[in-house]
């Protein structure tokens, strides 16, 4: 009978993970993304390493596989395609089960029935489920208290930062969903979009005042709401 290996902490030993880290340039790489905080893109680590992107890409998308990084595109809220940012995975509390079986479900009927951009589809899908979460929330809250109620409940861990020019910033500290990124990054970023577009909708603001910028903080994803003052302009 097989027994169960463990490493020196006592922990059992992942084989996937292990030969990831086979090869010294791997193993380089995940420092330095680590000591990075905010993560790096192919270019970046091929700049630092001295590497092909096309051998830094590799190198990147195998620790990915094997659950020691994840990516996102960082775009700043900006239009247009970016580059995928690479960071490390830290261990994180998941969101209740229903929840992550709900998003595994969504993902892969997106990813079978979607014949146009995944990412406007997985938007519309997580607005629509941003209105029915925030209408479980109590009443009489500001847009943002809402927000950040619906946030918790999911498992985001989110934390409120006053920005400059009026601007509100939710650092979202966990994700719950974090086993589910690396199946489709596009679409699981955009749902959270629509998530927090279709909350702050219900609760009387408007959505396109809300921004979600993946790795913005060298801890956190970062979730950016500007809403309009009493004379309708942007606070």
């Amino acid at each position: 009978m097989e027994t169960s290996r463990t490493g020196p902490v006592g922990e059992s030993i992942d084989p996937q993970r292990h030969r990831a880290l086979g090869t010294a340039s791997r193993a380089s790489i995940l420092e330095l993304v680590r000591a990075a905080g905010a993560g790096m893109t192919i270019a970046e680590v091929g700049e630092r390493t001295g590497l092909h992107l096309s051998t830094a890409r590799a190198h990147l998308e195998r620790l990915v596989d094997a659950g020691l990084l994840v990516k996102a595109r960082a775009s700043g809220g900006q239009p247009g395609r970016p580059a995928w940012r690479y960071r490390v995975a830290v261990a994180e509390a998941p969101a209740p089960a229903p929840y992550r079986a709900l998003v595994a479900a969504l993902l892969d009927h997106l990813a079978r029935r979607s014949h146009g951009d995944v990412r406007a589809e997985a938007t519309r899908a997580g607005h629509d489920w941003g209105r029915h979460l925030a209408a479980a929330v109590p009443t009489r809250q500001e847009p943002v208290d809402t927000l950040l109620d619906v946030l918790r409940g999911l498992g985001f861990s989110p934390r409120r930062h006053r920005a400059a020019g009026g601007t509100t910033e939710i650092h979202l500290h966990t994700c719950p969903f974090l086993e589910l990124v690396n199946r489709n990054p596009d679409a699981i970023c955009a749902l959270h979009v629509g998530v927090v577009r279709g909350t702050l909708e219900h609760a009387g603001a408007p959505p396109s005042g809300a921004v979600l910028e993946p790795f913005a903080a060298p801890d956190a994803c970062v979730v950016r709401v500007t809403l309009p003052d009493a004379t309708g302009e942007p606070a």
